[in-house]
């Protein structure tokens, strides 16, 4: 039996893109950058690559320009991202994140619109949208976080013979909520400071926390717990739905949604034990933790216990 055919290697370009798109997302993004590590180089490196344009549309989000000019940086990078789609970026184009991404996207499926899906998030934050309910807040975790839970499929496929796939992009989609969902959970003290509340105005209202969930001590009458951990269990339920995705993927794809979903789950654990840790500074885990959720989910140890979770 003759041995399968070697790839070719990248053209120097190509691989000096993804190497800076893993130096941004190794820099920025730890939590993810320990699922990354589970997957095969070249899922790996298209990974990277999605992170890194990510991280861009978030930076002009986050950033301190005026909103006009966030504005108009947005508008280029929907239409760097449109050149990508078109395929007019080559490997001599002096932009890594638009070689790396280009190269990606002839490599996997990836559905470069939830790209455009995060602009739209990420202006909403521009313009400085609130969220009124659950439903509206969903609305944009699905444009910063659910669409890149569709990105990061179209690496990862479906295993042959996995049932259901049909409904992969949906599990996908409800994961991003959930990771999406800590995020804000965790960072309410930062967004804060910077001008920003994302829990739905109608859950602070219904725990006394209507004049700021970021207070500490909160005004009489604030449960500020129970908020908190009425929105924790809210996120386990869209970790335990979203985790229906893992059968439909090969065992090294979904061990890199399970190190991640586990992660995300752990912070989630720690901010139920102590909701004012929030407000003292951000929640995270050492690396040491991270290194163990990761071997955790090659087992599946951690997916069954998140599963568990979501059902109490």
């Amino acid at each position: 039996m003759s041995p399968a055919p070697r790839r070719a290697p990248l053209p120097p370009a190509v691989f000096a893109a993804y190497e800076y798109c893993a130096a941004v997302s190794t820099r920025h993004a730890r939590n993810f950058s320990y699922g990354a590590r589970l997957m095969p180089l070249a899922k790996r490196r298209a990974l990277y690559a999605l992170y890194a344009f990510a991280r861009r549309v978030d930076d002009i989000g986050d950033g301190t320009l005026a909103p006009d000019v966030k504005e108009t940086r947005l508008t280029g990078t929907r239409d760097l991202l449109q050149r990508v789609r078109d395929k007019q970026v080559t490997e001599d184009d002096t932009d890594p994140v638009a070689v790396a991404l280009a190269h990606a996207t002839r490599r996997f499926p990836i559905p470069l619109g939830g790209l455009d899906e995060l602009i739209d998030g990420v202006l909403l934050d521009v313009r400085g949208h609130a969220y009124e309910t659950w439903d509206d807040l969903r609305h944009y975790c699905r444009c910063v976080a659910g669409a890149i839970g569709r990105l990061c499929l179209g690496v990862f496929g479906t295993a042959p013979g996995a049932r259901g796939t049909d409904r992969a992009a949906e599990y996908a989609d409800t994961l991003g909520l959930a990771l999406q969902l800590t995020n804000i959970l965790r960072d309410i003290r930062e967004d804060a400071d910077n001008g920003r509340t994302y829990l739905p105005a109608e859950d602070l209202r219904a725990f006394g926390c209507e004049a700021g969930p970021h207070l500490d001590p909160a005004p009489p009458g604030a449960d500020f717990p129970g908020l908190v951990r009425f929105e924790v269990r809210r996120a386990r339920e869209l970790f335990a739905q979203g985790l229906r995705l893992l059968p439909m993927l090969d065992r090294r794809s979904a061990a890199c949604v399970a190190a991640m979903a586990g992660t995300y789950h752990r912070l989630l654990d720690l901010i139920d034990e102590d909701p004012h840790a929030v407000l003292r500074g951000r929640v995270g885990l050492p690396g040491a933790q991270k290194a163990v959720v990761a071997l955790r989910g090659l087992t599946g140890f951690d997916t069954r216990r998140v599963a568990r979770a979501g059902r109490t």
